[in-house]
């Protein structure tokens, strides 16, 4: 999987900071301080790759621009790139259904950033892709 790092530019806006993602221009949210920023930053990108999704919208890659890195969790990250894998192969919802024999409500959860899927679900529909699921765990540093 690509990585799935978009950067956050913070900027001062009165007691609070401004939150804006210059990948994503349609984020923008507040939070009192750097942390609680980072935070919000997390939920508002993964409500703009959620809308991406449902309107069949293009994921933007993430460029190397200055900011604080926003990492997602690797649940939407699998959902995202699934996305990506079956749009760029041209297969739509009701393909891949058929492909893992299912129904397109489950379809729909699976590319549902906000639904809790089992990751063996999302790996059967990469499998159903012609594609695999690596997994690394690196050390802070």
């Amino acid at each position: 999987m690509t990585p799935l790092d978009y950067r956050a530019i913070l900027a001062r806006d009165g007691d609070m900071l401004l939150v804006t993602c210059p990948d994503l221009p349609e984020v923008t949210t507040f939070g009192e301080d750097e942390a609680d920023a980072l935070l919000r930053a997390v939920d508002a990108i993964e409500e703009a790759l959620a809308a991406r999704i449902a309107h069949r919208e293009e994921i933007p890659v993430p460029t190397a621009v200055r900011g604080h890195p926003v990492t997602l969790p690797l649940l939407t990250r699998m959902k995202v790139e699934l996305y990506k894998a079956a749009r760029e192969d041209g297969v739509r919802k009701a393909e891949l259904a058929r492909r893992l024999h299912a129904h397109a409500p489950q379809v729909d959860r699976l590319l549902d950033i906000r639904h809790t899927s089992q990751v063996s679900q999302i790996e059967a529909a990469f499998h159903a892709l012609g594609r695999t699921v690596a997994f690394e765990v690196h050390k802070e540093t």
